[in-house]
């Protein structure tokens, strides 16, 4: 870098003629003084420095600077930038002639001519090219093009412009405008090159396939899945479902137009084991894009043995239905407490009956799921502390809790207890022991009773509201004046009303890490009506396997974990429950619990859990996927030297995908603010032109203003005191 020094003057005609008069003026006067004094030799010196300052103040009248240019002696700079992101798969660039037999080139392919060395070679001899990608192995996550353009001035001296090969679009970093201002401040144009079609490809994408992490052999799974299509019209086809095992299940679907579809289909798995399950879409004769037409994810399917206590009062018919439905269902074991008032002891009689509630939590943290029938806090029932502790297992440890009020109204006295923060209803006190009628009343599935599990009694949703319509009426139902804030109606009374809508009778909302199911008639056992048990066993099977669901996830001797969401998408907060219990039962108090993630990719990541409720041993810990695919994870906890080895699969729907259009208008905008230039991928020439004529990049100046220094104007003031002190010495006034 060179260097070049020089001082010069900002006068004007007015400054210096005014500096010369006073210039001249002051000699004059101190001519005259020193002749009046007889030439003294401190008159002389005085004057002359009177003088001095004179000339000084002249001077700087006139603005003299000290100017320092640095010319840099090395070549400037052109920083070609380009889009390496999953979106430039994207196949949308047609060629000049736009004949139609011409297959369309990827946008990664259109650019490729940019990203060749020798494109360049004819602004060599003036500027070095550095060529450079942004948004490698993203894999999906999201493209910034915030960041390469910011980090340019940082890493790249004597930039002198800037090349942006993209197709503009943007998901994640601040807006990529930002950027583009702090390179005008600096001079560096942008010269952008776009790429891709502004308007959307035909095209039909399976955006998601929810199968949930595990099943129960011989039990019906359900799997949701979402298709997105942007065809401008609708249309029916066949989606195929087909598992590592060989069964496969087809099923019609129609496709919406420009939007979304969301659907499911139900798999019974036969045979326990880890199985990969694929979902595909047909293509479409007007589809572009096929690469996204099929989406797989993994499952496991056990052989479970969930834990169930039933708790009731007295054995009315819909309490000895139930149990029945449950000990005989083979992935159940049930326990069941009925106090029966009137009798000096709890009721019993075969190996399914309990003497007592559950002592202690290592007994009662066993349950998956609870069954409450018409009981409450009498003598011999229930007691407040059992009521908390009952909530403490559903908050902390995610078991279910399901109400089945009865005509004795006692589920009323549970309200006085910690029970009422799960109830998802609120109840009429006016009404305690509800309402009865000769007339049988039936059940109404609500939308979202039409979508769920828990209500499916047939494999289609036409046969499923079909079977719900035939279903025998029940003629007791409880005084629910509606439903609490956050809750789920699955079901209303087909004809009771009130100011609040229909009355709600099957209602879910979930409480903490578990969830809770409100059931208000006793009037389920009726469904085996012409039937047997096909409908009533399935409800009920399908409701303890749904609430024990997430309680399930991995479990091992002392150690459960769970996470929420249970189909985590990427960069998705994922937050992960964990039971830990010592030895002899008793949740841990205070422990050490770390859990090791091993991405897809290899990459290891630990989380440190918190104690998140020491009396139920529950530890909370969050984690962020950023890779699609199967994590493996293992539960590590210090003080019981116990361990937990688990699976997850982060779904890799992400932002950044193939077949998304093209935003040039954020490409124009970067180039507009930064005064560049926007041209297409086939005028790359134009550029190099553009570039070619580009005057070298003008010197840094360093300019010292002496008439605006501060060091000089204290060296002046410091020099009038001088001569003031001096003029009193010799005796002038």
């Amino acid at each position: 870098m060179s260097v070049t020094q020089s001082l010069t003057f900002l006068w004007t005609t007015w400054s210096l003629g005014i500096s010369i008069v006073l210039v001249i003026f002051a000699a004059f006067l101190g001519f005259l003084a020193i002749q009046r004094s007889g030439y003294r030799k401190s008159i002389v010196i005085l004057e002359c420095l009177r003088v001095s300052l004179v000339c000084v103040a002249a001077i700087l009248l006139n603005q003299p600077e000290w100017i320092e240019e640095f010319k840099p002696t090395e070549k400037p700079t052109v920083v070609v930038l380009y889009d390496d992101s999953p979106s430039m798969e994207t196949q949308d660039v047609l060629s000049k002639s736009d004949e139609p037999s011409l297959q369309a080139k990827s946008r990664r392919e259109s650019i490729a001519k940019l990203v060749d060395p020798e494109t360049w070679v004819k602004l060599k001899e003036r500027m070095d090219i550095l060529i450079q990608p942004f948004g490698t192995g993203s894999k999906g996550r999201g493209s910034d093009l915030y960041e390469p353009l910011a980090r340019v001035p940082e890493t790249v001296k004597n930039a002198r412009a800037i090349v942006f090969a993209s197709d503009g679009d943007w998901n994640e970093g601040p807006p990529p405008v930002q950027a583009a201002t702090m390179l005008r401040v600096k001079g560096l144009p942008i010269y952008s090159v776009a790429v891709g079609s502004s308007s959307r490809l035909p095209d039909i994408e399976l955006l998601s396939l929810d199968a949930p992490t595990f099943g129960v052999a011989g039990k019906s799974v359900r799997i949701p899945f979402t298709i997105e299509s942007s065809l401008p019209r609708e249309y029916s086809t066949s989606v195929t479902f087909k598992t590592s095992d060989g069964d496969e299940i087809i099923r019609e679907v129609r496709i919406a137009p420009m939007g979304r579809t969301s659907d499911s289909l139900v798999w019974k798995p036969k045979s326990t084991g880890e199985f990969t399950v694929s979902l595909s879409i047909p293509k479409h004769a007007d589809e572009a894009l096929t690469d996204n037409n099929q989406l797989t994810a993994p499952i496991a399917i056990r052989e479970e043995k969930l834990k169930v206590l039933v708790i009731e009062s007295a054995p009315r018919w819909e309490y000895r239905y139930l149990r029945n439905a449950l000990s005989r269902d083979p992935g159940v074991d049930v326990s069941c407490l009925l106090f029966h008032p009137g009798l000096s002891k709890v009721g019993g009689g075969n190996k399914d009956y309990i003497k007592r509630f559950p002592e202690g939590l290592d007994e009662l943290s066993k349950y998956d799921v609870v069954f409450l029938g018409d009981v409450g806090i009498e003598d011999g029932q229930l007691t407040i502390e059992q009521c908390r502790l009952l909530k403490g297992l559903v908050e902390q440890q995610a078991s279910g809790l399901v109400f089945m009020p009865g005509p004795q109204g006692r589920q009323f006295t549970l309200l006085e207890t910690d029970l009422a923060d799960l109830c998802p209803v609120a109840l009429d006190p006016n009404q305690p022991g509800g309402w009865g009628s000769r007339t049988p009343s039936h059940f109404e599935l609500t939308e979202t009773g039409r979508r769920s599990l828990l209500t499916k009694l047939a494999d289609t949703t036409d046969d499923n509201a079909e079977v719900w319509e035939g279903l025998p009426g029940f003629q007791w139902y409880a005084s629910v004046l509606r439903a609490k804030a956050g809750a789920e109606v699955l079901c209303v009374h087909k004809d009771a009303t009130n100011e609040f809508g229909r009355l709600p009778l099957l209602v879910t909302r979930t409480f903490g890490a578990g969830k809770v199911l409100f059931m208000g008639t006793d009037g389920a056992w009726r469904w085996r009506k012409g039937v047997e048990d096909k409908y009533h066993y399935r409800f009920w099977g399908q409701v303890v396997r749904w609430m024990a669901y997430q309680r399930n996830m991995a479990k091992g001797e002392t150690m459960r974990l769970y996470y929420v969401p249970d189909q985590p998408q990427m960069n998705q907060t994922l937050t992960l429950h964990a039971n830990v219990v010592e030895p002899g039962g008793e949740p841990l108090h205070n422990g050490d619990v770390t859990a090791r993630i091993i991405e897809p990719s290899g990459k290891t990541e630990v989380v440190r859990f918190a104690s998140a409720g020491d009396e139920w041993g529950v530890f909370t810990g969050r984690y962020q996927p950023t890779e699609p695919g199967k994590h493996t994870i293992t539960l590590i906890c210090k003080q019981t030297n116990a361990t937990l080895d688990a699976s997850f699969f982060v779904q890799g729907i992400a932002t950044e995908r193939i077949g998304r259009p093209a935003r040039p208008e954020v490409l124009e905008e970067l180039s507009r603010v930064t005064k560049g230039q926007m041209v297409s991928a086939d005028r790359i020439e134009e550029v190099i032109t553009k570039l070619a004529q580009l005057p070298d990049p003008p010197p840094s100046v360093r300019r010292l203003q002496f008439w605006s220094n501060p060091a000089l104007a204290a060296a002046i003031v410091v020099l009038l005191g001088v001569f003031w002190v001096g003029r009193k010495a010799v005796g002038l006034v």
